[in-house]
């Protein structure tokens, strides 16, 4: 009688194993980074914002010449960012901020319709949006042929005080793609979630839009779907912001904005930050859930190579 085949064991699960393995997809050092940003080439000028309407201004880019871009549109809900609620000096908000008039999902077709053609394949959209309107985005993305990957919330520490409904302290993130087969995405989280806890920032006493991103938040889409070197477009540059943090962190930018009193607030801004200002190579940013296992791991952790690491762990666990 033939005695059946014995069943491999499978191998126990060792928690904070995956954590302590874990290295960013892509990485590179500060040198490397400079140099892919010092020798990137384009066909046409980048680093520089015009100031006019994105939606005829998109049309005039070429073809697949774009890795990323940052969106920010106007939510249509009658803001100019001079409101009192938002407890801001209104002298402060630069004029000339453009809600939009016409029919919303009219307008939002408009600009995301453009956003496809100009992608690379490899390449990726962030659209943030409120939740007014939400449904006007939704709807633009699927009939343009962009593929929604991630519905991200940016949940922040302000929101309007209210009687009668819950404070909305969030808006929505969605992260966009050409092609769901060949889009670059760096991981440079072990454990990355689709709930982004980053606060506002407000700048005191500085001229500014009614509105401004966070430029951690704005590294947070770039840095992970993106290479040093490679090119952001921004369709609404308002402060800058995106345009910041692409100089600080070794990516070029390229963007628009109709309202040309900015172009002062901008520029200042851009004046502030040196190139690779903001850089640090991913595997030496701060992850706590590796953190956590490599104090766990302790000197294990520190031997010279990653076979060393796994063939002490498989001789505590077997295989």
């Amino acid at each position: 009688m033939r005695a059946e085949p014995r069943k491999k064991r499978k191998r126990r699960y060792v928690p904070h194993e995956a954590a302590l393995r874990f290295r960013p997809t892509n990485d590179w050092s500060w040198e490397e980074a400079q140099s892919a940003y010092e020798n990137a080439e384009f066909d046409f000028e980048v680093d520089v914002i015009y100031y006019e309407d994105c939606i005829p201004a998109m049309d005039r880019l070429p073809d697949e010449c774009i890795d990323v871009i940052v969106a920010d549109p106007p939510f249509g809900i009658e803001f100019n960012g001079r409101e009192t609620v938002y407890n801001r000096d209104s002298d402060l908000v630069v004029e000339g901020y453009q809600e939009i008039r016409q029919d919303y999902a009219e307008f939002t077709n408009a600009w995301i319709s453009r956003l496809a053609r100009i992608l690379k394949p490899s390449g990726s959209a962030w659209v943030f949006s409120g939740w007014t309107n939400l449904r006007d985005v939704l709807d633009a993305i699927d009939a343009s042929g962009l593929t929604l990957i991630n519905h991200i919330i940016w949940k922040y520490q302000f929101g309007v005080f209210t009687r009668r409904k819950f404070v909305t302290s969030h808006y929505h993130l969605l992260f966009l793609v050409k092609d769901p087969t060949r889009y670059y995405f760096n991981k440079i989280e072990h454990y990355p979630l689709d709930v982004w806890e980053i606060n506002r920032t407000y700048l005191r006493g500085q001229v500014k839009n009614g509105t401004k991103l966070p430029e951690s938040l704005v590294m947070r889409c770039i840095d992970f779907t993106s290479r040093p070197g490679d090119l952001v477009l921004d369709p609404f540059m308002g402060n800058g912001t995106t345009a910041v943090a692409c100089k600080g962190s070794f990516r070029h930018y390229l963007g628009f904005e109709i309202n040309p009193r900015m172009r002062e607030v901008i520029e200042r801004n851009l004046s502030l930050v040196e190139p690779g200002a903001f850089y640090v190579p991913y595997s030496q940013r701060r992850d706590p859930l590796v953190e956590k296992a490599r104090r766990k791991f302790g000197k294990i952790y520190r031997q010279s190579s990653d076979d060393e690491v796994q063939a002490t762990i498989d001789s505590w666990i077997g295989d």
